[in-house]
């Protein structure tokens, strides 16, 4: 490559339908100005201004000085017509420093290139950069970029590897979006889709650059391994993994790859962001940390406040926790520092392992986020909850560094235990001990019921109250004696007594209360309940359980007896579990397993 050519490293991003069009996650606009979405473009009257201080199209200079040494960066500029260009970097807790303030005038198929490489020598551990645009005149703005003409450390041949399952229509149109990117990006020969799909049904037709493997059901977990054994196999030197209904801007897979083609750290991986569909402002994390539980990073955040947006892009530029994993909706790595290969928990923890295990160096960029249904109480079952147990248990047992002695470990079943007890959860409790005592088993029984056929038809079989059945008329009413969230009383009497499961006769004069399937987990709002009703988002379903004595008590001698038995032979078991999963979570387990399979 020679010197002078640049390298994009960020380009522009805009509102795009089927992905996100919430505007000021993208741009600020005022006076004359109007986007085109088809284009897209921004056409400018005289004083229309655009700022691209936004959560998709700021710059984290602390990152990129951080992971890969940047030294040299310009500012490409693609339009037609007069500008006032300011560049700014902002810092938390300080006025935005403009670095840039000068005139530039735009000709049509020649980009203009601002360099900003004398202004950035002393930010080189934090802040953010974006820019401005004022028109002089009538004026338009097609595109800008991020470039450098600094060499890469490397050119990533990145294989991007999906999982499916029965989702055809999710994962035809995902195909479609990458082959129309691909048709029109000059990365093309060094990007590649495999489609691995567990229901082979999805009929994805193959292509130079797509390529549909057909596997057996063995979950995420499987998939994921499938799809890195074939990037392997064909000569990546990256894969990235990344959910079949992809909500995520194609610019990210670009992004992504020049983080990784400049990062001086060969295990540095990119951890994408996840935002809820409905409410694509809202972010539910940016990577997370497993300590005993999920803990999601910067939940709640709303990434149209540039305050929080720089906040967080700040605190997330230092070093990460060895706790801190990425979620497989879009995760990037490197195949040759990928020491420990998934798991098979089938779904749910697969990617928490994974990161804990191999040890990256995990980065989150801005504008690598997915928009996607993140309404994970109403997916919530005996089936979800069984895979959540299993695998919090295994992370603690398996994994050197997340070591928490007994009392810890046993914290976390117990914990999983009261909290579906208190909702009067009884098919919840049986799927639970089930969980415990399959860890109790060992990672051969994990290594035995990788497709977990056998698991889920028994697991089904369970299920006898917390059914969701259709609704018939209108759901029925809250009906509250008392009001535990009203009278400290109550409430201690309901907590201290287990939610009633310590008072006489509790069943026949415990409040009804009638709940959003949103609200499931939600203690405060079933305390004191003897029968609890959900309905579903869509007002189709309703799904009700009620308070049993009889119930509670052979599930929670059934619990103690598990508890007892890890409590006797933690060490053991222990070392059973670090042993077992260095030999599982292999390349020649997986290719013994799809062999079989």
């Amino acid at each position: 490559m020679p010197a002078t050519q640049m390298t994009t490293l960020q380009s522009l991003l805009w509102p795009e339908p089927g992905i996100s069009t919430e505007r000021e996650l993208y741009m600020r606009l005022a006076g004359p100005v109007a986007f085109s979405m088809n284009a897209p473009c921004l056409t400018f009257g005289r004083g229309g201004s655009a700022d691209f201080s936004t959560a998709a199209n700021v710059f984290n200079l602390g990152k990129w000085r951080r992971h890969c040494g940047l030294v040299d960066l310009r500012l490409r500029l693609d339009g037609i017509g007069s500008f006032e260009l300011v560049v700014f970097c902002a810092q938390t807790g300080q006025s935005r420093e403009p670095l840039v303030n000068t005139l530039v005038e735009l000709s049509l198929d020649k980009p203009l290139s601002v360099d900003v490489t004398p202004h950035i020598a002393a930010h080189a551990s934090t802040g953010v950069l974006f820019f401005t645009l004022r028109a002089l005149g009538d004026a338009r703005l097609n595109g800008a970029a991020w470039v450098t003409a600094t060499l890469p450390t490397r050119l990533p041949k990145l294989a991007v590897s999906i999982t499916t399952y029965k989702r055809e229509a999710a994962v035809q149109e995902t195909a479609e979006r990458f082959e129309r990117f691909i048709a029109r990006s000059s990365l093309a020969p060094r990007l590649h889709l495999f489609v691995v799909d567990n229901g082979q049904s999805a009929n994805i037709p193959a292509s130079d650059h797509v390529t549909p493997i057909a596997n057996a059901n063995l979950g995420g977990s499987g998939g994921f391994a499938r799809g890195l054994l074939e990037a392997e196999a064909r000569g990546f030197s990256h894969c990235l993994f990344m959910d079949d209904d992809a909500s995520v801007h194609m610019e990210a897979l670009v992004r992504t790859w020049a983080f990784l083609a400049y990062a001086t750290d060969p295990k540095t991986a990119v951890a994408g962001g996840l935002t809820s569909a409905e409410n694509p402002w809202s972010l539910w994390e940016s990577g997370a940390i497993f300590d005993r539980f999920c803990r999601p990073q910067w939940m709640g955040t709303d990434l149209r406040a540039f305050d929080d947006v720089v906040r967080m892009e700040e605190a997330s530029t230092v070093p990460k926790p060895h706790n801190f994993y990425g979620g497989w909706w879009f995760f990037a790595f490197s195949i040759a520092e990928t020491r420990h290969w998934p798991f098979p928990f089938f779904v749910r923890g697969d990617d928490i392992s994974f990161s804990i295990a191999n040890d990256f160096e995990i980065v989150t960029l801005p504008g690598v986020i997915c928009f996607q249904d993140t309404d994970f109480a109403e997916k919530e079952s005996l089936q979800t909850l069984y895979l959540d147990l299993r695998s919090h248990l295994v992370h603690h047992l398996a994994l050197p560094s997340m070591d928490i002695g007994l009392r810890g470990t046993l914290g976390i079943p117990l914990w999983f235990f009261i909290r579906s007890l208190m909702q009067s959860h009884y098919d919840t409790l049986a799927a639970l001990n089930l969980a415990l005592e399959d860890v109790l088993q060992g990672p051969g029984f994990f290594a035995e019921n990788a497709d977990m056929s056998e698991r889920r038809a028994r697991i089904a079989k369970k299920r006898q109250t917390e059914n969701w059945v259709p609704m018939t008329g209108q759901p029925p009413e809250s009906r509250r004696r008392f009001d535990p969230r009203r009278s400290r009383f109550w409430l201690l009497l309901t907590v201290n007594t287990l939610n009633g499961h310590l008072l006489p006769f509790f069943g026949l004069w415990g409040n009804h209360v009638t709940l959003k399937s949103s609200q499931r987990g939600n203690l405060q709002e079933v305390w004191g309940a003897a029968r609890i009703t959900y309905v579903n988002a869509d007002g189709t379903q309703i799904l009700t359980v009620r308070h049993s004595k009889l119930a509670a008590l052979k599930q929670s001698f059934r619990m103690a007896k598990n508890l007892g038995k890890l409590a006797l032979r933690y060490p053991a078991i222990k070392k059973e579990w670090q042993r077992g999963y260095e030999g599982i979570a292999t390349r020649d387990f997986w290719q013994r397993t799809f062999k079989s399979s």
